[in-house]
């Protein structure tokens, strides 16, 4: 994780002034508080998205539940325990379908709405802040020296994480299974079962089967025994589907590759952490050679974070966006392996007024962030009490509060022309300023320990 020498640095803006909003498409519905960040650590983008935060590029916003017309609730996944619904298996029988023969569905599938992000709002010509030359007050509770690091510095775009990188194995037996044969003598009616053939089977037990002798035989080939299941009837997991959306003639037509991106995230390792590290990367689709997607995501200390997902309009009956999305929790489970508490995908927001985006409340378990409370509830407790209310305190103990509520505002770190300093002793310096209420709202957003640790530009 981030050392001693990385701080988050912001500058904050209201939410007075309205804009239009991508749900409803009201013109002055939305209303966000903003920041934009000019580094960020990832420790301190996680504690912020378990605020209500999101970022949009390098600014990050959080909507004003009780003002905005369209309430956004953050929306997290239990990664480890998804089990695809019927309709994931669709799509990645659909996928399967398109990459062993080529052919596209011939219904459109419904246009997957992207998030909604405050364009307008903030600043066009941020104030340009650097973290090197950083100076410290010496009455500061802090530390006592901020090593030369630089924000400005961006990740390199295009270098490619080889380690990560890989094309999908298949594993999946492409061969159909007929239920009955063309050749045998038919049974005479009335004597049920033509005691001469083999009892009947289910085609998909038949395809398990042959899957299980093919993997028998392909590792005693190589000198590896094979123990027989205890349990054959174990329902599939998400990388069952996966891979056997993946045929074993056509493995090499679909590959997945990651990079790293810009973001304001600072590029992290840790000993306990994933092999690629924490940050920003780009996920890529590629098939037969031609890049047909490519999704974004903030690997952090606790989750995967979707940022967002574009892909090539040809492909859209594909539904690329929820196919993303199962292949993104995929890799969360992988990543788990290697950083135990990196077990959550999180979906952005979900809108429960908008119709079009309440598909991200069927990837369960999931959890709503209470916007009061911050706390998560199950949504299946959340969603009678919005359909009741666009907005709804969603922790329904009275007595839940925010463990992170302000308490010193004077604890508050601000950075004024290269200095770190309290705001208490900021304000004392500069009497004649007016923004306590300023420095109090946002500190109240972000809580308490954050507004510890990030850096509030003050000019």
């Amino acid at each position: 994780m981030a050392g001693s020498n990385s701080y988050t640095i912001v500058e904050y803006f209201g939410g007075d002034d309205g804009y239009r909003c991508g749900y409803c498409k009201n013109d002055k519905g939305n209303f966000s508080h903003g920041m934009w960040s000019h580094s960020m650590t990832v420790q301190d983008y996680q504690d912020l998205i378990d605020r209500g935060w999101r970022r949009s590029g390098k600014y990050v916003y959080k909507p004003i539940m009780k003002k905005t017309c369209c309430p956004q609730y953050t929306i997290r996944c239990h990664a480890l325990n998804f089990q695809p619904s019927k309709s994931h298996k669709k799509i990645l029988k659909k996928m399967s379908k398109y990459i062993s023969k080529g052919e596209l569905p011939t219904a459109q599938a419904d246009g997957e709405p992207m998030d909604s992000v405050c364009e307008e709002a903030g600043p066009r010509e941020p104030t340009k802040v650097c973290q090197s030359d950083l100076k410290v007050v010496a009455n500061a509770d802090i530390k006592d020296e901020v090593p030369n690091c630089s924000a400005a510095t961006e990740v390199q775009k295009n270098s490619v994480d080889s380690t990560a990188g890989s094309s999908e194995n298949s594993q999946n037996d492409s061969t159909s299974v007929s239920e009955g044969g063309t050749d045998a003598k038919a049974s005479k009616p009335g004597l049920g079962a033509d005691p001469s053939r083999p009892p009947c089977r289910k085609a998909k037990d038949l395809r398990k089967e042959r899957r299980l002798q093919k993997d028998q035989k392909r590792q005693h080939g190589a000198g590896i025994s094979l123990a027989k299941p205890a349990n054959t009837n174990q329902p599939k997991t998400l990388e069952d589907f996966i891979s056997e959306s993946l045929e074993d003639n056509s493995s090499d037509r679909l590959e997945f590759r990651r990079f790293l991106c810009d973001s304001p995230l600072e590029a992290e390792h840790s000993p306990d952490g994933p092999e690629m590290g924490y940050g920003s990367f780009h996920q890529q689709y590629w098939l037969d050679g031609r890049i047909v997607a490519v999704g974004v995501i903030d690997i952090l200390p606790a989750c995967v974070s979707s940022v967002y997902l574009y892909y090539h309009p040809d492909f859209t009956s594909l539904s690329l966006g929820s196919y993303s999305a199962l292949r993104e929790i995929a890799f969360t489970r992988k990543l788990q392996k290697q950083s135990t508490k990196l077990c959550y995908y999180y979906l952005g927001f979900y809108v429960h007024s908008c119709p079009k985006m309440r598909y991200k409340g069927q990837y369960r378990p999931a959890d709503l962030l209470c916007p009061e409370s911050y706390t998560w509830v199950s949504v299946e407790q959340c969603i009678p009490l919005l359909s009741n209310s666009r907005y709804a305190r969603l922790n329904q103990d009275p007595d839940a509060g925010d463990s992170q509520a302000v308490k010193d505002v004077g604890r508050a770190l601000v950075l004024h022309k290269r200095t770190v300093m309290p705001y208490i002793v900021y304000s004392c310096k500069f009497k004649g300023r007016s923004d306590t209420a300023e420095v109090q709202e946002y500190a109240s957003l972000v809580g308490q320990d954050c507004a510890e640790r990030i850096l509030l530009y003050r000019s």
